[in-house]
């Protein structure tokens, strides 16, 4: 990948520019570069004209009302942001940003970068300070941006940003949602996202933002869980993000390798399968508090709340305006992510159990079944040693199923549903349906083999 800056530098030569944001910030935190955010004295549009050009990728306008263009690079590797000078001035420009260390300028044309509120200090000290008192005023988003800022570059919130963004936090209920989303998914697809989400409580977001999780404290379950509902969802988080850092670890070589590659695939909304599994591990059990009953051993439980809250879920990431695709997926999740558990009862497991749960899983059988693990290392109150090692033993036998099905989809049929009709002698309709999915089955578990066997298997049923 061609390095972005140098392409910005080349392809604004003799312009009055600088990169600000998150360039300067993370070239010298080491990190990787891809997002630029160029501000320009002069005209932003001819300034990402003159970049797209030297790339060869696109540009759009990005905001009418502040005059700024993205370009991408042709590849999509990277991107670029181009603005105006506000102000009328840089010190003016940079005193209108969220925090110090998003508030260093480097001149692209070369020369000492511009530093006037200390963000390289900050930087230096782990610490993310406000611009100024009146930067969540500005823009509340930056509560939701403090605390993904935090955790994704292990930054100690200095007090008095903190209190700001404290008495701030009612305010995000006026930002688009599609901003609050970009930040949230940030922050739980960050390295550590249990921090990211308790900074939130900390500065009491979460009950703006993601109330559905707020309203899990303190809902008590059975004796077969050591915590409330709400400190359960965070340990399931924990427990999917080690999954995705180390899945080898609980799964073993073999499966974990496949694992790993599965939840690396691209999935929606520029997150993973990966990325996916951990929100459905924050929504999981969202429909708890409303299906709370009490428990004939002690405690409550919650009959439907995998029905009920596959629709929360849906619901959740509709209100923050994800993709349908991403909808789905969680909402699948979210509504099969028992079924593993139940499957323990039928250990050992016949071809015909193990096709029936990944036909009702399809197609999250795989992420499900990941879910569940975590789920299960979650529950550590009675019988938790044994309990985890039987799902455990369970998921070694479903896990390389349900992988071999994501990779290789469903076998080709052995009859089409009109030959069959026309064999039988029956009419198109529910029949023909429910024949070619008992036909499908005993495919399956390798009870027939070719279109003769498939007939007759169908002639006697």
């Amino acid at each position: 990948m061609a390095d972005p800056a140098a392409v910005a530098r080349g392809a604004l030569r003799g312009t009055t520019a600088w990169l600000v944001g998150g360039a300067p910030r993370d070239r010298r935190l080491g990190r990787p570069v891809t997002d630029l955010d160029v501000v320009v004295d002069g005209d932003p549009r001819a300034a990402a004209r003159a970049i797209a050009d030297a790339c060869g990728g696109p540009l759009f306008e990005l905001s009418g009302e502040f005059g700024a263009w993205r370009v991408l690079a042709r590849d999509r590797s990277w991107q670029a942001d181009v603005s105006p000078l506000r102000g009328g001035s840089l010190d003016a420009d940079l005193a209108l940003r969220d925090f110090t260390i998003n508030a260093i300028a480097e001149p692209l044309g070369g020369g000492e970068d511009t530093d006037p509120f200390g963000g390289a200090g900050d930087l230096d000290a782990g610490r993310l300070r406000m611009v100024s008192a009146a930067a969540f005023a500005a823009d509340p988003l930056r509560v939701v941006r403090a605390a993904r800022l935090a955790c994704e570059l292990g930054l100690e919130v200095e007090d008095a940003t903190l209190e700001a963004a404290r008495a701030h936090a009612p305010a995000v209920t006026g930002v688009a949602m599609e901003r609050v989303f970009a930040e949230l998914r940030r922050i739980v697809c960050a390295e550590d996202p249990l921090r990211g989400l308790a900074l939130l409580d900390a500065v009491g977001a979460t009950a703006v933002v993601l109330p559905e999780l707020d309203a899990l404290r303190d809902v008590e379950q059975t004796r077969y869980h050591h915590l409330d509902a709400h400190g359960h969802t965070l340990e399931v988080l924990e427990r999917a993000v080690e999954l995705e850092r180390d899945p080898a670890a609980v799964l073993g070589e073999e499966t974990g390798a496949r694992v790993a590659a599965l939840l690396a695939e691209p999935l929606a909304d520029e997150l993973t399968r990966g990325g996916a599994l951990r929100w459905g591990a924050l929504l999981h059990d969202a429909a708890k508090p409303q299906t709370q009953t009490p428990h004939p051993d002690g405690g409550f439980g919650f009959p439907g709340h995998d029905r009920e809250g596959a629709d929360l879920a849906r619901g959740v990431l509709a209100r923050l305006r994800a993709s349908e695709r991403l909808r789905a997926h969680v909402a699948a999740l979210t509504r099969h992510h028992l079924r593993l558990g139940f499957l323990v009862h039928q250990m050992p497991l016949d071809a015909h159990a193990l096709y029936g749960y990944l036909t009702a899983c399809d197609p999250v059988a795989a992420d499900v079944s990941l879910l569940s693990v975590a789920d299960r290392l979650a529950t550590r109150g009675r019988k938790a040693e044994e309990s985890i090692a039987r799902h455990l033993e369970l998921a070694s036998v479903v896990l390389p199923a349900a992988l071999d099905g994501h990779a290789d989809g469903a076998p080709r049929p052995l009859v089409r549903g009109d030959e069959l009709a026309r064999e039988l002698g029956i009419d198109p309709g529910p029949e023909v349906g429910r024949l070619l999915e008992a036909l499908r089955e005993a495919q399956y578990a390798g009870e027939v083999g070719s279109r003769e066997d498939a007939l007759a298997l169908a002639r006697r049923l």
